[in-house]
């Protein structure tokens, strides 16, 4: 029995005794290498445009901004009112 018939006898019979074997995508990194669409650029390279952009940064942009808008919001509207009222009640 040659080699390669030894490695074809065992991979089928490893194959057909686990039936879920035969699902399992057997690609690999074979399609790492072709392109989709256009290449991402990271947010600095390109502010402008998110379309562009690396997913992660695209992420921590939006968090920031998210961020941003919270605090902002937070100062404007309720940030330390009770110091106002301890100062004008000291002075009575």
């Amino acid at each position: 029995m040659t080699m390669t018939s030894r490695f074809v006898a065992a991979a089928s019979s490893s194959s057909s005794s686990c039936p879920l074997a035969r699902l399992i995508s057997r690609r690999g990194l074979a399609g790492a290498a072709d392109g989709h669409g256009p290449a991402k650029v990271p947010l600095w390279k390109d502010p402008l445009s998110p379309s562009k952009w690396k997913e992660e940064h695209f992420v921590l942009a939006s968090l920031s901004m998210w961020g941003a808008l919270f605090y902002g919001g937070f100062k404007f509207f309720g940030g330390k009112k009770e110091d106002k009222i301890e100062a004008a009640s000291g002075q009575t």
